[in-house]
């Protein structure tokens, strides 16, 4: 999980907080010595912590605070207003031309992640309702061109490339003729990186910026180097003037120095997280809601967001309507836990739900709802014939056994199955008989996963 390390320590630390009544200097002073720690363990900056720990100290000493009936929370209050300030405050948006094309130039070290990312913005703009085209101008990588060209064919989008014998600014050139005699409103640099910062890579980025002016330079960097990747941004920076920042791999970064540090350091705001390896796992960067996930109040308007943008509102509607009849099928079972899959992994969900941000709750919940269990009721109900998803009633031993094998399950695996979708069937017809069902709540639910 995204800042698990960092989550845990802080939320630990402010429990002891909000368990006092009141709230001296010296209990102030111990809080912001374990919050010290826990930043530098998460690989924050030296000096961003040290700024970071005198803001939130001097506030939380104040009168406001120590004659406060609730202080504990107004120091947690102090210490999400400062986080949100570190990572940037607002969110910060993609600028677009006033005429278009709007140019994106991605920059970035050899394995950072450029081309992969090139192709979840081309697909994050498209969502957004633009028209992007995908630029190879990385001539040295072997098999980039090909990469780009395959995420192309993948997400459907058009790349332009002219093969790797080019000059980069020229093919950037070219690029922006192309796109506007096809219309394309947004252009995607993918650009060449090189293993480490030298004269030669800054060089030719430099040769291109000049020769098409980017309205976007946007700097792809592994959230997972720590430190290295805020040293990969200042330097980028200072030659190239990024006017923002991209961290892949945020979703495998439990300690999250880099996305702490970042901004303080080069004044770079951080505009997109990679969240997955899926090309729909390119995410806003909101500083407000990272700081309410750190701090275990959880994401919730990122939940609905995702919630809105892969559950179908008409089925949604009809599952309702299905609950309140108890007319809900195996086949309504499958395409609800497909809709779920598509919003992310189980414990990046769960971490967006307030109070669920500790490792123990997540895994509690975890070990209860298992994504195993999930993959195992996926594929019974697959190895079902659409007739036995309507009316698991006619399911009887050799079909269950031909089921069993089909899914490379057991027998008694599907016996649970069956047996746990009739008592939530029952369960569904008594709430339904009760009337407490009617105007019943909207959502998506996962029955019998307990």
């Amino acid at each position: 999980m995204v800042f698990q390390g960092l989550a845990e320590k802080l939320q630990e630390t402010f429990r002891k907080l909000k368990n006092k009544g009141k709230l001296n200097e010296n209990d102030v002073n111990e809080a912001m010595r374990e919050v010290r720690l826990a930043l530098l363990e998460a690989d924050v900056n030296f000096k961003v912590v040290k700024d970071f720990v005198g803001r939130v100290k001097e506030r939380a000493v104040g009168h406001e605070v120590m004659t406060s009936l609730t202080p504990g929370q107004q120091v947690i209050k102090i210490v999400y207003e400062e986080l949100t300030a570190l990572m940037g405050s607002t969110q910060a948006k993609i600028q677009t031309a006033a005429k278009p094309p709007t140019i994106v130039m991605l920059v970035g070290l050899q394995g950072s992640g450029k081309t992969t990312t090139a192709g979840k913005l081309a697909n994050y703009l498209r969502h957004q309702g633009r028209r992007p085209l995908l630029v190879a101008a990385d001539i040295y990588r072997p098999a980039a061109i090909k990469q780009l060209e395959v995420l192309g064919k993948q997400l459907d989008l058009p790349v332009f490339s002219l093969g790797d014998k080019e000059n980069p600014a020229r093919i950037a050139e070219k690029a922006v003729e192309h796109a506007v005699s096809m219309g394309r409103d947004f252009i995607i640099l993918d650009t060449a990186g090189r293993l480490h910062i030298n004269a030669e890579l800054m060089d030719e980025l430099k040769n291109v910026k000049s020769r098409v002016n980017p309205h976007e330079i946007l700097l792809v960097v592994d959230a997972m180097a720590g430190q290295d990747a805020v040293n990969v941004a200042d330097s980028f920076h200072r030659d190239l003037g990024l006017d923002g920042i991209i961290l892949t791999k945020l979703d495998g970064d439990t300690r999250g120095g880099a996305a702490l540090s970042v901004k303080a350091v080069t004044g770079c705001p951080i505009k997109f997280a990679g969240m997955g390896e899926k090309l729909d796992a390119l995410e806003p960067f909101h500083p407000d809601r990272m700081a309410s996930r750190i701090l275990g109040m959880g994401d919730v308007l990122s939940l609905i967001e995702k919630a809105q943008a892969n559950i179908d509102e008409e089925k949604a509607r009809e599952l309702e309507r299905k609950f309140r009849k108890a007319e809900f099928t195996l086949e309504d079972f499958l395409d609800q836990m497909q809709q779920m899959k598509n919003m992310g992994p189980l414990d990046q969900l769960l971490g967006m739900i307030p109070g669920l941000g500790g490792a123990k709750q997540l895994q509690m919940i975890k070990d209860q709802v298992d994504e195993k269990q999930m993959v195992h009721i996926e594929a019974i109900i697959k190895s079902m014939t659409v007739e036995e998803r309507r009316s698991p009633v006619i399911i009887n031993g050799s079909r269950r056994k031909r089921i069993a094998r089909g899914s490379g399950t057991s027998v008694q695996d599907v016996n649970r199955l069956l047996k746990q979708f009739e008592q939530t069937r029952k369960m569904m017809k008594q709430f339904a008989d009760s009337g407490l069902g009617k105007g019943g709540r909207k959502g998506m639910r996962l029955p019998f996963l307990g």
